[in-house]
């Protein structure tokens, strides 16, 4: 950095110097102080300052002699950033700023006119947030010392060389995270020396968020990739998701939810005080990650029509989400589902140095009334009602981050639950958490922050009724104990394999502990012991063993655009004859399971010899089908079997259907900064031409922004080839994501891992 220019001014500068060159690095923070016959403060800027250095007898605002300006002055700021961001593991983002964490020193070198005199006093001023005070932690003053650092803001001299000095400065590991300004006073007037961002640490013991395993810490704050784990407990599959939280804007935009938020709206000065806290942090960004309260990322929808927005299934990762959301002047970008939610807020928590990570709950439990058992209808011909405002979601997406729980103590410290998801109201804001996983596996559910609700969502009760509407009468038909909360999962360290994470949330199913846990969280919730779950009904309870069983069993394996093929297998569990009727339908519905619309339905009477066991075929055609798949793929079969004279048997299975084959091959080695090629493969498997058809790609480290591409129309069985250049911009094992779309298949996902060469 070069030194000052110097400056030659006729006349008094005016105090508004904005036409005038800036120094780089140094920055006249608007008005300064300079002391005018009398001792009062009245206001300068550093043009002026740096003018009356060459009339040392004059204030340029008094006109008066100026006592207290002295000949020591600024030339020169080096704020070391490669040193400083390497040693503060922030040399991944892409941002030019000088970005650190807190609770660690960095080291700046000052050049000044002069050697430094005993008698000169140089100190510093730090602040933080529109209404900065010492008393909130958010402003800090103090000297330049040779003295050792505390829990406080401090400034050391390393050394003096001639003119220059080198100073390290050192927050406390509890200071808030954000943009922060840097002030120096030398003698008795302020400069701004600059701004940078403060982070969390958890490369440090005594930060909240601190994570003693490299290999985790790795993963969990520095991966920009990963997968989400998506599906139903039959099929379990994965989509890659790019988080890209050291992408060129992505950590300021990050920053900026913090002020978008309804805390920071009500009261900035004690909001940004409570930016020290990651639970906080957790809290308001599970909050603003949707939109329902507030000027929060992204809308949701649950319908199957995404008309106005983007269908959910086709985002690649959260940058381009909260690019838009920021270049729309901050309005919710449409639309986001549970994995989306999940996805941002990790890229948001990782870019402010808080360890997380996606979780996947199969059959997941949406209790509203805090009962810890959701309740699920059908109608006598196989139908599922919409009744019940409970649900169980085929997969749920939330996120856990790890810091210390002070609220609740250290046995609770560790992963904590955070879900952006809009789905209750939590102190009248949709939001969720943070909750100990641990204190979800204790039955803790009196502690803060909706436990109750999380913990329904891995352990609730399933009650299945049957409802007759002509006789507006209801049975309860089972009770399952053990349905919900299946194959929790997360991706694996340092690799895309699958852990299985559901002995975190709950003890093995089905043993005495697990059931002792319900018992206790029950018992703290106090639900009304005779709730009933709608009521003005008349309600007959049957718990007789039943003397049938079914399942459907998928034959094959079921694609789109071809038939789907299944199984109803029904068994004689007695040695009776047994006259069986069964009602059959097929829906296709979203994820959640929320229904679109009836696609088949069948009904049969079938007789079953003594312990007989006989497989009835199910074929559902893609005529039938193909209008109302979602990008779901998910196709809900339903039997209501009843033996004469005895109560149903209710067999369901989701099935969900294989897209098409979307490929990535790259053609050549990645080597860093030197353009490649990729390929796209993609055969239309159908009778019939596909049109509109668009391919999204994106990857951080491979591409800048993401990549839109229009491919041609696919005449029947046509196979396409699709070729693209991308650009290595970092080393290692980076994530390409595509989506591609068109109107027959929404979203057929793919992902290539790419080895970059230095």
């Amino acid at each position: 950095m070069k030194g000052l220019k110097q400056m030659d001014f006729k006349a008094p500068p005016s105090t508004d110097d904005s036409h005038h060159e800036r120094k780089p690095g140094i920055e006249s923070n608007g008005p300064q102080k300079c002391s005018p016959p009398g001792g009062t403060y009245r206001h300068i800027t550093l043009q002026a300052l740096l003018w009356a250095h060459e009339q040392p007898h004059t204030c340029p605002l008094t006109s008066g002699p100026l006592f207290c300006i002295t000949d020591l002055k600024l030339q020169n700021i080096d704020w070391q950033k490669t040193s400083n961001r390497q040693a503060h593991h922030t040399d991944k983002y892409y941002s030019q700023d000088l970005i650190l964490r807190r609770g660690q020193s960095f080291k700046f070198l000052l050049t000044l006119n002069a050697p430094l005199r005993p008698g000169d006093n140089l100190g510093f001023i730090v602040f933080t947030g529109p209404y900065p005070s010492e008393s909130a932690r958010t402003k800090a003053v103090f000297p330049l010392s040779n003295g050792t650092r505390g829990d406080s803001w401090s400034a050391q001299l390393v050394s003096q060389n001639n003119n220059t000095l080198t100073i390290s400065i050192f927050s406390p590991a509890n200071a808030p995270i954000g943009w922060y300004t840097l002030n120096i006073q030398i003698n008795n007037y302020t400069l701004k020396l600059g701004m940078f961002i403060l982070l969390f640490n958890p490369w440090l013991q005594a930060d909240g968020v601190f994570m003693s395993n490299q290999a985790e810490r790795e993963e969990y704050v520095q991966e920009d990739a990963g997968v989400i784990f998506v599906g139903s407990t039959d099929r379990i599959s994965m989509v890659g998701w790019n988080f890209g939280q050291f992408e060129g804007d992505i950590l300021n935009i990050c920053l900026s939810i913090l002020d978008n938020s309804l805390n920071f709206r009500r009261d900035p000065a004690t909001d940004v005080a409570r930016r020290s806290d990651p639970k906080y942090i957790g809290r308001v960004l599970s909050a603003m990650i949707n939109s329902n309260d507030d000027n929060g990322v992204l809308a949701g929808n649950w319908s199957g029509s995404y008309t106005g927005g983007r269908d959910p299934r086709n985002w690649n990762g959260s940058v381009e989400i909260l690019k838009e959301w920021k270049s729309s002047g901050f309005r919710p970008v449409r639309y986001g589902q549970c994995w989306v939610f999940a996805g941002t807020l990790n890229t948001v928590l990782r870019s402010f140095g808080i360890p997380s990570r996606v979780i996947t709950n199969f059959s997941s439990a949406h209790d509203t009334d805090r009962n810890l058992s959701v309740d699920v209808y059908y109608d006598p011909m196989g139908n599922p009602l919409d009744k019940s405002s409970d649900s169980i979601w085929n997969f749920h997406v939330w996120n856990e981050a790890w810091f210390v729980r002070n609220d609740l103590g250290s046995s609770y410290n560790g992963w904590q639950v955070l879900d952006a998801t809009p789905q209750e109201r939590s102190q009248g804001v949709f939001q969720c958490g943070p909750a100990s996983v641990i204190a979800i596996r204790e039955g803790d559910v009196n502690l803060d922050f909706d436990m109750p609700f999380i913990f329904a969502e891995v352990n609730a009760d399933r009650i299945t009724w049957i409802y007759d509407e002509k006789s507006n009468t209801q049975k309860q038909n089972s009770v399952a104990t053990y349905g919900v909360g299946k194959y929790i999962s997360t991706k694996a360290v340092g690799s895309y394999s699958r852990i299985d994470v559901t002995e975190k949330y709950k003890y093995p199913e089905g043993s005495s502990q697990e059931r002792k846990v319900f018992e206790k969280a029950k018992g703290k919730l106090k639900p009304n012991s005779s709730f009933s779950p709608t009521s003005g009904e008349n309600i007959e309870n049957e718990e007789r063993e039943p003397s049938i069983s079914g399942k459907f069993k998928v034959i094959g394996t079921p694609t789109v655009g071809k038939e789907v093929n299944l199984a109803l297998i029904l068994k004689n569990l007695t040695s009776d004859m047994k006259t069986v009727t069964v009602n059959m339908t097929a829906w296709t519905i979203v994820y959640n399971g929320t229904l679109v619309q009836e696609v088949w339905k069948d009904s049969v009477t079938i007789s079953l010899d003594p312990e007989e066991e006989i497989n009835y075929p199910v074929k559902i055609t893609y005529a039938q089908y193909e209008k109302y798949l979602k990008a779901d793929n998910m196709i809900q079969t339903t039997a209501v079997c009843q033996a004469s004279g005895e109560a149903e048997v209710v067999v369901e299975r989701v099935v969900i259907l294989d897209n098409p084959t979307l490929t990535l091959e790259l053609l050549d080695q990645a080597q860093l900064r030197k353009p490649v090629n990729v390929q796209m493969l993609f055969s239309n498997p159908l009778d019939e031409p596909v049109k509109n058809c668009v391919l999204m790609v994106e990857g951080s480290g491979l591409l800048l922004g993401s990549l839109k591409i229009d491919v041609p129309t696919l005449r029947p069985k046509e196979r396409s080839r699709v070729r693209f250049e991308i650009l290595p911009t970092r080393s290692g094992t980076k994530q390409l994501v595509a989506d591609f779309s068109c109107n027959k298949f929404p979203a057929i996902k793919a992902m290539l891992s790419v080895d970059v060469a230095e």
